[in-house]
């Protein structure tokens, strides 16, 4: 792994956005805390959550302000080049899809932290922010070939359809994995840092993705103060629709970086092809709630809440290093044996035992908003 030349350049820039947005999303987080209390968004304790006092939710609001305020910025200033000399790599269209794509996802997923939607409304909301990506020219259009040398390349409906695809995916894999206090938000923080590495390469070279990648990981920093175990603001649909949506984009702008994405968010990712592939197996709908996922298989083998999640940041860790030392085909086939080992945890052992589970289940899918 070899670093750009100009990786000097932009260092002071990734760490001054770093800071700003940590910060800010720091002091914003109180300030939601306080306004959601106010119009009773909250995640009151009842059998199916792990909550034990009533928590507020859609403290993702602060993560997506603190975001976009501080990448806005960077932006402008970015692009007047009085101070900021890092090279613009992205269209209008591309900018606008980032922003203005991400601020509908909080807006939207507010709107389930305060009407409790089910999720087919959930799932039509994000199929629009994912068309609305498309329209304005984000798309994936090459990945490494996983059988062998080459790239598969998509093109028209098919390239179209592969990244809503995508988008839609990634934001409904960090949906289900926020089922613990501090994990969504957390796995989300070194997936960012993982991009903006893997950005900063000779392979990649896009610095200015790897600025708009930390901005987001300060913003996730600052809000995992109140939101790491024991959590005082959930991050809600809000926050999960939001960050889901921006690791989406920020893996296809500029070079894509699809498979390095597929490999650090390896655990939410293959948690949830492997919850739908149980679910549709027990003729239930992909929807429908248990206490299936693979945090809660580590609650069950008796680690804690504080451990449970602290692991499974192990895991995406490693995994992040991984996607860092190996090439693009490698990368892929790491994912398909993480892929395997987790279908042997998460389906073999319990395939016809969901039934039992489901009055423990999981309301953060059903839109409710909190941990699971």
């Amino acid at each position: 792994m070899r670093f750009i030349t100009g990786f000097g350049d932009a260092l002071p820039w990734m760490v001054l956005v770093f800071v700003a947005a940590a910060v800010l999303s720091l002091v914003l987080t109180p300030a939601v805390r306080r306004l959601v209390l106010r119009h009773g968004l909250i995640d009151r304790p009842e059998a199916r959550r792990v909550n034990v006092v009533p928590i507020p939710r859609a403290g993702g609001l602060a993560v997506a302000a603190a975001f976009l305020l501080v990448a806005a910025v960077f932006l402008l200033l970015n692009e007047r080049q009085d101070w900021v000399r890092i090279p613009f790599q992205l269209s209008d269209g591309e900018l606008a899809a980032l922003l203005l794509g991400g601020a509908g996802a909080a807006a939207l997923g507010a709107l389930d932290d305060y009407f409790n939607l089910r999720a087919r409304w959930q799932l039509l909301m994000q199929i629009g922010l994912a068309a609305f990506a498309v329209a304005l020219g984000i798309g994936i259009e090459v990945i490494n070939n996983p059988f062998g040398p080459g790239v598969i390349r998509f093109e028209g409906l098919l390239a179209a359809g592969f990244t809503m695809f995508w988008i839609v995916g990634m934001m409904n894999s960090i949906n289900w994995i926020d089922g613990l206090d501090g994990l969504s938000s957390g796995i989300a923080l070194i997936a960012a840092i993982t991009l903006a590495l893997i950005s900063l390469t000779t392979q990649v070279a896009q610095p200015l993705i790897a600025v708009l990648c930390f901005a987001l990981a300060g913003a996730l920093l600052g809000f995992l103060r109140w939101n790491f175990y024991p959590a005082v603001i959930f991050a809600g649909t809000s926050g999960v629709q939001f960050i889901g949506y921006s690791i989406a984009i920020l893996s296809i702008l500029g070079s894509a970086k699809v498979a390095v994405a597929l490999l650090v968010l390896g655990v939410p990712i293959i948690d949830t092809f492997w919850i739908i592939v149980r679910r549709l197996a027990e003729r239930r709908s992909p929807f429908s709630p248990d206490r299936s996922h693979i945090h809660h298989r580590m609650l069950d083998l008796g680690l804690s809440h504080r451990q449970t999640v602290l692991l499974i940041y192990g895991i995406c860790i490693a995994l992040g290093l991984l996607s860092l030392l190996l090439s693009g085909i490698n990368q892929l086939y790491a994912f398909l044996g993480v892929f395997i080992a987790f279908g042997l945890v998460l389906f073999v052992p319990t395939r016809g035992s969901l039934r039992a589970e489901e009055l423990e289940a999981d309301a953060y899918e059903n839109g409710g908003g909190a941990s699971s």
